[in-house]
């Protein structure tokens, strides 16, 4: 059987989202953005707007999203990027989100996320990683698959990015415990479980919707030092500071961490295909799920590739947020 070669783009782990847009016009394009009042979020933001892009900022905090939006104008000199509550945890505001959307839809960014330094649950009882981070996303993207569609047809395809995280690396899907309802709760894993559903969700969503026009990649932006860290234990600290020290990983500028999820969004190469995981700007190679996270960060575990297991996420997922 011949081996698939790996997606490659003229891009490095050094390369910004700036450049990555380069001669690049995203006039006529609507994008969405989740989490963009901070870090990889507003730069990935800022980017598609200077481009030309008509930009959502889909944010928890309308202030802090009105304060970036304001910034992305001055600093463009385009239009004022749309700003609208969006809690990931909260279904009812997902569904909110998605019933004020009208039109078509070309660009979803699903870049929130969370870390807790312990167990939290949202008022359904589900683990507040998973919930925010997968769940939220799921529901938001499932709510405007319409949307993407109505995009995909008026532009030639329409894009997902999910982004992901090197700490997927740490844990498949419980599916007999998505909640921490029996098993001892370690926030690392409950993180590297949702990190993992977002790459599954994007195998997933292409099996599904490739058809429609509709492409879901996962990006992983390297190490940035931003506001997700805010929560974190001096346990969780402590096994970032080992991580970097072992080569694991290195810090990236926020400029450089949004470049990859732009490559995803723009990229010619992945234009009409998804379901791979992206590192530093390339599609990133599959390693055993037994492989040694330190020997392998630029990598991706199979478990978070599956495809079976990314159709039994969906329909878990979908169950989830309809009941």
């Amino acid at each position: 059987m011949a081996i698939r070669r790996l997606i490659s783009t003229p891009f490095t782990s050094s390369s910004t989202a700036a450049e990555v847009l380069e001669g690049v016009d995203l006039a006529g394009v609507r994008a969405i953005v989740t989490g963009s009042s901070s870090g990889i979020g507003a730069e990935t933001a800022r980017v598609l707007a200077s481009a030309g892009a008509e930009v959502t900022l889909a944010v928890r905090n309308t202030g802090a999203g009105d304060a970036v939006a304001g910034a992305i104008a001055r600093s463009t000199g385009g239009v004022r990027p749309r700003v609208v509550r969006l809690d990931l945890a909260d279904m009812a505001t997902v569904g909110r989100f998605v019933e004020a959307w009208n039109g078509p839809l070309h660009l979803l960014i699903n870049n929130a996320g969370v870390v807790t330094g312990g167990l939290e649950r949202t008022r359904e009882g589900w683990e507040l990683q998973f919930a925010t981070n997968h769940l939220g996303h799921f529901a938001l993207s499932v709510g405007l698959h319409h949307a993407l569609a109505l995009g995909a047809g008026d532009r030639d395809g329409a894009r997902i990015v999910s982004v992901s995280s090197t700490a997927h690396m740490r844990s498949c899907i419980d599916f007999d415990d998505l909640h921490f309802e029996r098993r001892r709760y370690d926030p690392q894993i409950a993180y590297a479980q949702s990190k993992t559903a977002n790459s599954l969700f994007a195998v997933e969503a292409t099996r599904l919707w490739a058809s429609d026009g509709i492409v879901a990649n996962t990006v992983n932006p390297g190490g940035v030092a931003t506001g997700l860290q805010r929560n974190f234990t001096a346990r969780q600290k402590a096994s970032l500071d080992a991580a970097e020290a072992a080569g694991v990983f290195t810090y990236k500028t926020v400029e450089q961490g949004a470049a990859t999820s732009v490559v995803a969004a723009v990229a010619p190469e992945f234009a009409h295909s998804g379901g791979h995981y992206l590192d530093d700007a390339q599609e990133a190679y599959t390693v055993p799920n037994d492989a040694d996270l330190a020997r392998h960060p630029h990598g991706v575990k199979e478990w978070a590739l599956d495809p079976t297991a990314a159709e039994r996420l969906w329909t878990v997922s979908a169950d989830l947020v309809t009941a």
